[in-house]
């Protein structure tokens, strides 16, 4: 039985876009490679035929990962949610540490499109999982790996 999995619409099209490139352009690449390799002769000792086998196998790994992850997406359009003030799937949060004023900003998104440098954590993450219900105003303590950190919401937004 398979599980839905929440992205929003911009991470289905990169997985959608990588999964084209794989198959459109890595996959011919790598099977020319192969056919180069094995007309060198002996197989057993042919390093660039063995190097080939090893970057098709990940190639066609990582084609059946993407595919099953897109048929198992469930793909959320968040401009399409009604605006409210509750942080739900997708939407942007605007915190604040009240203990020393720093200020954060993260969206909430699949697991796949998780990229904490670019302010994107994964629903699953615990600071996504405190938020997700709460409302601006609400105050969120979530348990990090260095302890307990307090946050108030100051902005939900849906962008």
């Amino acid at each position: 039985m398979s599980t839905r999995v929440p992205m929003t619409v911009t991470g289905a099209e990169k997985l959608r876009a990588e999964l084209q490139e794989l198959k459109n352009v890595a996959r011919p690449t790598v099977i020319a490679a192969i056919a180069e390799a094995r007309a060198h002769g002996d197989l057993k000792e042919n390093a660039e035929y063995h190097a080939a086998r090893e970057q098709q196998s990940f190639i066609e790994g990582r084609i059946a990962d993407l595919e099953y992850k897109l048929s198992n997406a469930q793909i959320i359009d968040i401009t399409k949610l009604a605006k409210s003030t509750k942080v739900v799937f997708g939407a942007t949060v605007g915190l604040v540490n009240p203990d020393n004023g720093e200020e954060r900003r993260y969206q909430i998104v699949g697991e796949d499109e998780a990229d904490i440098k670019a302010g994107r954590i994964s629903v699953s993450s615990p600071i996504a999982r405190a938020l997700i219900g709460k409302e601006e105003g609400d105050y969120v303590e979530v348990q990090a790996p260095g302890g307990i950190q307090a946050f108030e919401i100051m902005e939900v937004t849906y962008c």
